[in-house]
C-alpha cells in the first residue's frame, strides 16, 4: 500500500504505509518544498500518544535537520500548538498524528511557517520531492539501506539536534487567558475526555487552571488506547458521566485535538454546528463578529443555516475541509468558521481548528451568561428560563432547531462515484423535492466515500440515504 495524501497531510498503516524512511524522507522534502531547503529554516514539531508517535517524529525531525533545518520539539501536544508555535515563531510546523483513525495508523499534518496549512501549490511540491527521493513502497531505501547511505544520514554534518520549546505551552495557555480577557471559569463543573490522545496530558489541567472544576476520563494514554470508545467520535461514555455527575459541560477532543465535541447538562451533543450558532450570535451581541459573517461548510446543517438567518448573520459556504474554511475567512477579513464535525476556527486568536480554544469559549460563554442573568444584563439569547441562571442544555437547544440528518459511509473500494453515478446521484435528489439537500464526496481522511441527507423527516432522509448507499455500491 502506500500512504494517502490529503488537504490534511499524509496518513496511513503506521510501519507499513508509513515507516521511518518515509517519515525521515518527508522531513527532507518539507523543507525543500516549503521552506526552499534553506539551512537554518525554523521548524516545530509536535506528536500524539500513538505507539508509533515518537519513532516517526525522531524520524521526520531527522529528515528536517538533515536538510539543514531548526527543529524545536514540542513533544507531545495538540495540533493546534504546533500551529500556535509556527505562528509564534514564524516558524514552519509539523505534528504527527491520525487524529480520530485507531491507534494503528499515523500520519503527519504539515503547516507553513507562521502555522497555516499548506496551499494545494505547496502540498504538491512536497508529494513531487517526495517522488523525486523515489518513495515507492516498491522502489525505496530499506531501513538499513538508510543507515549505510550518506544522504539519508538522520543527522547531516553541522546540523543541530531538535530543541525542546516548552515555552511553547506556556504561550499557548496564556493565549487561552487572553481570549476570555482573564475571567475565571470558577463555579462551573467540567468533564474532560481526552480521547487517550493529545490533549489528554493538559486540558483538564489548564481548565483547572482557569478556575473549573474537572473530572477526567479517558486521558491515561497507552499508545494503544487513542480514541478507542472515547473523544468526539464515541462521546457516550462522556455524555452519561456527564448526567450522573450533575456537570455544567462535557468537552470531548479528537486523538490530536483540533476539534471538539461538547455535552450539554441533560447529556445532549453540542456538535459543531451548534457550538457555531452559539458562538455566532454571543460575537454578534457584543460587536466581535467581524462583517457579522459566519464561514460554514456544505455539510453544515439546514437548521444552522436557518437560525443564522434569524439572528440576521451573513453566511459564506465553502467546501468540506477546515483548510476551505480558512481560505475564505482569509479571503473576507472573517473572525469566525468552521465545520460540523467540531473543527472550529477563532481567525482572530489562531490560524487552525483548535478543540480546547472552543471548549475555554463555551465555557466562558456559559459562564458569562449565568452572570448576565443574576445581574439582570442577559441579552436575548441567555433569555432561555424562567429568570433562573440559564443551564448549558437550555442554551443549546436555543441555539437552532437541528434539521433531520443522516450521515452514512461506504468503502471506497466497494463503491463506484463516475460521471454517471453522479448523474444518477442527482436525478434522486431532484426527484425528493426543494426541501431536500443531498452531498455525495469523497473523504479527504479515509478512503470512504460519505453521503449526507437532509430531509422534513428523519424517515424520509434515511431513505434517501440508502438509496443512495445502493447506487454507489452498483457503480
Amino acid at each position: 500500500m502506500e500512504p494517502t495524501f490529503g488537504t490534511d497531510g499524509i496518513r496511513g498503516r503506521a510501519f507499513s504505509d508509513i515507516d521511518e524512511v518515509v517519515a525521515h524522507a518527508l522531513g527532507r522534502a518539507a523543507n525543500r518544498a516549503v521552506s526552499g531547503g534553506a539551512s537554518g529554516a525554523r521548524w516545530v514539531v509536535g506528536r500524539d500518544t500513538r505507539e508509533s508517535s515518537p519513532a516517526l517524529a525522531g524520524a521526520l525531525a531527522a529528515g528536517l535537520r538533515a536538510t539543514g533545518a531548526d527543529v524545536s520539539d514540542l513533544g507531545v501536544v495538540p495540533t493546534p500548538v504546533v500551529a500556535f508555535a509556527a505562528q509564534l515563531e514564524r516558524a514552519a510546523g509539523a505534528m504527527v498524528s491520525a487524529s480520530h483513525n485507531p491507534w494503528h495508523d499515523n500520519g503527519v499534518k504539515l503547516f507553513a511557517p507562521g502555522g497555516t496549512k499548506l496551499d494545494d501549490v505547496a502540498q504538491a511540491a512536497v508529494v513531487q520531492c517526495l517522488e523525486d527521493l523515489r518513495l515507492t513502497h516498491g522502489d525505496r531505501p530499506s531501513v538499513a539501506e538508510v543507515a549505510r547511505r550518506p544522504e539519508l544520514a538522520a543527522q547531516a554534518p553541522g546540523s543541530r539536534p531538535a530543541r525542546e520549546a516548552p515555552r511553547a505551552l506556556a504561550a499557548y495557555e496564556a493565549s487561552l487567558r487572553e481570549a476570555v480577557t482573564g475571567r475565571s471559569l470558577a463555579g462551573l463543573r467540567l468533564v474532560v475526555d481526552g480521547a487517550n490522545g493529545a490533549s489528554a496530558p493538559h486540558a483538564a489541567a489548564l481548565l483547572g487552571r482557569l478556575g473549573a472544576q474537572v473530572t477526567e476520563l479517558f486521558c491515561n494514554p497507552d499508545g494503544r488506547n487513542i480514541n478507542d470508545g472515547c473523544g468526539s467520535v464515541h462521546p457516550a461514555a462522556l455524555q452519561e458521566a456527564v448526567t450522573q455527575l450533575g456537570a455544567d459541560l462535557g468537552f470531548a477532543f479528537d486523538g490530536d485535538g483540533d476539534r471538539l465535541i461538547a455535552v450539554d447538562s441533560d447529556g445532549g451533543l453540542i456538535n459543531g454546528d451548534r457550538q457555531m450558532a452559539l458562538f455566532a450570535t454571543d460575537l454578534a451581541e457584543r460587536g466581535l463578529l467581524v462583517g457579522n459573517t459566519l464561514v460554514v461548510t456544505v455539510m453544515s446543517n439546514l437548521g444552522l443555516r436557518r437560525a443564522m438567518v434569524a439572528a440576521g448573520i451573513n453566511l459564506v459556504e465553502t467546501a468540506v475541509g477546515d483548510r476551505s474554511v480558512l481560505e475564505a475567512m482569509d479571503a473576507g477579513g472573517y473572525s469566525l468558521g468552521g465545520e460540523q464535525s467540531g473543527h472550529l476556527i477563532f481567525r482572530h486568536e489562531a490560524t487552525t481548528g483548535d478543540g480546547l480554544r472552543s471548549a475555554v469559549h463555551l465555557a466562558d460563554l456559559l459562564a458569562r451568561r449565568r452572570a448576565d442573568v443574576s445581574d439582570g444584563s442577559a441579552p436575548t439569547s441567555a433569555a432561555v428560563s424562567d429568570g433562573s441562571a440559564p443551564t448549558s442544555a437550555e442554551l443549546a437547544s436555543a441555539a437552532m432547531q437541528e434539521a433531520p440528518q443522516v450521515l452514512l459511509g461506504v468503502p471506497a473500494e466497494s463503491a463506484t462515484l463516475d460521471e454517471h453515478t453522479r448523474a444518477a446521484i442527482n436525478d434522486l435528489a431532484g426527484q425528493a423535492g426543494p426541501d431536500v439537500r443531498v452531498l455525495v464526496r469523497r473523504s479527504g481522511t479515509e478512503p470512504v466515500i460519505r453521503v449526507m441527507v437532509e430531509a422534513a423527516n428523519e424517515r424520509d432522509a434515511t431513505a434517501l440515504a440508502g438509496r443512495l448507499v445502493e447506487l454507489l455500491r452498483r457503480g
